[in-house]
């Protein structure tokens, strides 16, 4: 197999699983969209380097959270106005108006505090390895952590959902 088979395999296997990272971290689908089309442009100009990682997926997720992060710091998202839309939903929660108002409490979390609970949680890595993907300390990634989840306690018990 040729190593553009071998990019475009990976990537039509793990798209949706980097568009619904991109979507966490941006709360938005259009701009999650072009979020993992940055991201897998990306990887495949440095294929041959990201083919022979140990952890595909953690290479391939480590350069879309980068790619997010950068996009937060040039303030794309404060210039760009994205008109609405219906919105796709892949949230398969029982409860939606619990699964709105925490989409919600994470949209106001800071883009750093943000990137740190989609990775920790729903990504499920350790603090080292978040460490690694956002390219900080691991006490910087306990810290954010912790605050994330404070603020998303206070929003939620704000809005009447106790945790």
């Amino acid at each position: 197999m040729s190593s553009d088979d071998e990019y475009t395999a990976y990537v039509m296997s793990r798209l949706l699983w980097l568009r619904r990272v991109a979507y966490l971290l941006c709360q938005d689908w259009s701009r999650a969209d072009d979020l993992v089309q940055t991201a897998i442009t990306r990887l495949y100009v440095n294929w041959r380097r990201a083919s022979r990682a140990d952890n595909l997926d953690a290479y391939a997720r480590t350069v879309l959270v980068r790619v997010f992060l950068s996009e937060q710091r040039t303030g794309w998202w404060k210039r760009v106005s994205v008109t609405s839309t219906t919105p796709e939903t892949f949230i398969d929660v029982v409860d939606l108006d619990v699964a709105l108002d925490l989409e919600q409490a994470l949209a106001a979390l800071a883009p750093r505090q943000r990137a740190t609970v989609v990775l920790r949680y729903y990504c499920d890595l350790s603090v080292e390895d978040t460490a690694t993907a956002l390219g900080c300390s691991p006490g910087t990634v306990k810290s954010q952590t912790s605050r994330a989840l404070t603020a998303l306690r206070r929003t939620l018990e704000f809005e009447g959902n106790p945790l």
